[in-house]
């Protein structure tokens, strides 16, 4: 058997070979052939013995080797898993339809399979999530079991054990939601170790002046904590994570919130160049302290009030 595939003249046959005939040739135009006769390679081979036939004849002659498969494939413009029914005679497509009920497990691990090939972190993780992972993903680096690596590389090889099952009956990435990747975050990060990450890895730093800071444990170069230099004054030991194993990265900002050092000595920074920090900044900044002795001062989030 040989289907008719793309130009005139050219079929393929059900073993899944090539079959050519003369575009002049009486039978280049019929949709099927019955071949009796060919040579040459593969992909090329002359038919030269043959007939005719039509859809209807194939599905009398052959019923019985005809057999029905649905199919799932990641369709890219569309960002969706189509499911198809598709009816073949070996490698011969004879019919494909859309099919009304794929599996939805089979759906689910296709379309993470594809998440995972676009990008894992492309997700639409909330920015408490994504903390959450760099910070597991830290402790991973830093400790290993039985912290879980949560970083886009290992998550992308494993995302058919633990997104898929989070969105069954979705079929469309875009339909991942936060909720979802919330669920398999529970799944991958148990409620038995956050308390222990808490004690090891806060998410925020309690400053001298009672703010309440944000830690980066997602930067480049480890652990960081941006903050006004001001709201560290009175503070002699340098602040760090990991049952203190791990000082963090302090960015120092200016009033303005712009960067003036970075350090994981505070106390050398006290001793060492603050006076020339303060010496350049208070002409800028005069409502703001620059004490000669910053392990004296009180730490503070606030400017000074006007005229003092």
């Amino acid at each position: 058997m040989a289907q008719a595939r793309g130009a005139r003249g050219a079929f393929r046959l059900a073993n899944g070979r090539g079959g050519l005939l003369d575009e002049t040739h009486p039978l280049a135009g019929a949709g099927f052939l019955v071949v009796a006769d060919l040579t040459g390679r593969a992909e090329n081979a002359r038919i030269r013995l043959a007939a005719a036939i039509d859809g209807d004849e194939v599905e009398e002659i052959f019923a019985s080797a005809i057999e029905t498969a649905d199919t799932l494939a990641f369709d890219a413009p569309s960002r969706s898993v189509r499911a198809r029914r598709v009816r073949r005679l070996g490698a011969l497509v004879l019919s494909e339809s859309v099919a009304s009920t794929p599996d939805p497990a089979a759906v689910a691990s296709l379309l993470a399979e594809h998440a995972a090939r676009i990008g894992i972190d492309r997700l639409p993780w909330t920015k408490d999530q994504r903390a959450l992972r760099a910070r597991a993903t830290f402790l991973y680096g830093t400790l290993g079991a039985p912290w879980p690596d949560l970083s886009e590389a290992a998550l992308g090889q494993t995302a058919a054990d633990w997104l898929a099952p989070q969105i069954s009956g979705t079929s469309r990435l875009d339909a991942i939601d936060a909720d979802a990747l919330g669920r398999a975050l529970d799944l991958l990060l148990p409620w038995s170790l956050r308390a222990e990450m808490e004690r090891l890895l806060p998410s925020h730093f309690d400053a001298p002046s009672g703010s309440r800071l944000p830690i980066d444990y997602g930067a480049e170069n480890g652990p960081a904590l941006e903050v006004r230099v001001q709201e560290l004054f009175g503070l002699d030991r340098h602040p760090a994570v990991a049952g203190g194993r791990v000082p963090l990265l302090l960015v120092l900002l200016s009033p303005a919130h712009r960067p003036i050092q970075t350090t994981r000595d505070l106390p050398g920074f006290w001793r060492g160049s603050w006076k020339d920090v303060a010496k350049d900044l208070k002409g800028r900044y005069p409502r703001h302290a620059w004490p000669e002795d910053p392990l004296a001062a009180t730490a503070t989030a606030r400017a000074k009030p006007r005229g003092t």
